[in-house]
């Protein structure tokens, strides 16, 4: 992939911007001259938030909150309104602006602030050399492109799950980031809990014997509805619908493509296999050892998809993986809470969002040995990814890691769409002997988006 910027279709403004900065970041791993540089206050890390809907304040706010950083700009296609993932919620670059700005101005003797500056075009925020890091915090068919232009421009990445909308997606990311010696943390921050690290460990290092299946649920969201019949809608005042939809293909607006529904159409993102499916399979592939590659094998096992009506992501989620070590994931409808069930030879691991149960029950409080399988200790995951931005050490979920977690998902999909067994080679990351799968492994971008 080249480093020449192809991705600008406001050419007498943008033309290459961030690649015109890239001559100051060549160094892997260094934090600019103006995170550590001379007068930089405790070593200040100036963040840029691409995103600023639900999750995008969640993300703004928890790096905000930090001693070290400065929110110097924001960005978001919508200027501001109601209508998020819930009816109250007002979100958009101007209440996030103002959320930065009021924060700021309390800690200032004299109570006025006002330098974040708002964007609708996130290619003018990489344009800025004063910015070291970003978030991407924007529906899952927005997260390569802004990554990898990130990468390319010298900037530090905190990405949201799931990291890509297709496997091609990821992969390009993962080359953007090594190749330009940027840190990316991926949004997967159930690692960042005690719990599931220690209840991983107590699988790696064998407590429960011999691994034999990891069993986890997926249901229909409980904010998913079903609009069987639908009518286009006028664009609301504010909101930048053609760059909202960007490479995805032109269709009418509805308010239900955009904002946290976006989740259940398929230009946009994966449907509850890449929401929530992105955190299990992320704990399941931290527990069996697999975060760096993936399964060979995955099968449909009774999936369904809606017949009609605006939502066709898979609404009834089911299906099974097997890796090269025979040891099987299985995802059903429903039956298991939490995160995971390990089940091995000598006991199981069921470990929720907070909590964990073993059996034998003793398991919870066994000790993981100073010469055994210690995993990867965080306990904040925005505070990890600042830390290593300044260390150059990869953080907890890097790139290639969340890039396999991902994929786990869009294989996952991939087969229950086809509604048939699959065979994957997790090295060259290709169905083996099935064009017709090896298809949908990527999507075409709407002209002029390119990657």
């Amino acid at each position: 992939m080249s480093d020449k910027c192809r991705l600008s279709s406001r050419r007498d403004i943008l033309k290459c911007a961030a690649a015109s900065v890239m001559s100051i970041y060549r160094m892997p791993y260094l934090v600019p001259n103006s995170a550590l540089g001379a007068g930089a206050p405790s070593n200040r890390i100036n963040i840029g938030c691409i995103g600023t809907g639900n999750m995008g304040f969640t993300d703004l706010q928890g790096l905000m909150h930090q001693d070290d950083t400065r929110i110097v700009a924001v960005c978001d296609v919508n200027r501001g309104s109601h209508g998020y993932k819930t009816a109250t919620q007002f979100r958009g670059r101007e209440p996030a602006r103002k959320l930065v700005n009021d924060y700021y101005a309390k800690k200032q003797r004299s109570g006025l602030y006002s330098d974040c500056d708002a964007y609708n075009d996130f290619r003018e925020l990489l344009a800025r050399n004063d910015i070291d890091a970003v978030s991407v915090t924007t529906p899952d068919h927005w997260h390569a492109i802004p990554t990898i232009m990130a990468a390319r421009a010298g900037k530090h990445i905190y990405c949201q799950k799931p990291l890509s909308l297709t496997i091609a997606e990821g992969r390009m990311m993962v080359e953007a980031v090594r190749r330009h010696g940027v840190i990316l943390q991926t949004g997967s921050q159930h690692r960042s809990k005690e719990t599931m690290r220690f209840a991983c460990e107590l699988v790696c290092n064998g407590r429960i014997g011999r691994v034999k299946r990891a069993l986890t649920s997926l249901g229909q969201h409980g904010l998913r509805f079903d609009i069987d019949t639908w009518e286009p809608t006028p664009v609301p005042e504010g909101f930048d619908y053609d760059l909202w939809l960007g490479p995805a293909p032109l269709v009418p607006h509805h308010p239900s493509r955009c904002f946290y529904t976006f989740r259940f159409v398929q230009d946009y993102s994966g449907g509850e296999t890449t929401n929530t499916g992105a955190h299990k399979f992320d704990i399941v592939q931290w527990g069996l050892g697999t975060e760096r590659t993936g399964p060979i094998e995955i099968e449909d096992l009774g999936s369904e998809f809606p017949k009609t009506g605006l939502f066709d992501t898979v609404s009834r989620i089911h299906f099974r993986a097997r890796y090269a070590n025979g040891v099987e994931l299985i995802c059903t409808p429903g039956g298991v809470s939490g995160a995971a069930r390990f089940e091995g030879t000598e006991g199981s691991v069921h470990v929720d969002w907070n909590s964990m149960r073993t059996d034998p029950e003793s398991l919870a409080t066994t000790v993981i040995g100073p010469n055994e399988i210690h995993l990867y200790e965080s306990h904040d995951h925005k505070r990890n990814f600042l830390d290593c931005i300044k260390s150059g050490r990869d953080p907890i979920t890097p790139v290639e890691v969340g890039h396999r977690s991902a994929s786990v998902c869009h294989l996952a999909n991939i087969a229950m769409k086809l509604g048939r067994k699959l065979h994957w080679d997790p090295d060259e990351e290709h169905f083996v002997g099935d064009d017709r799968a090896n298809r949908l492994l990527s999507k075409p971008l709407r002209a002029p988006w390119h990657v």
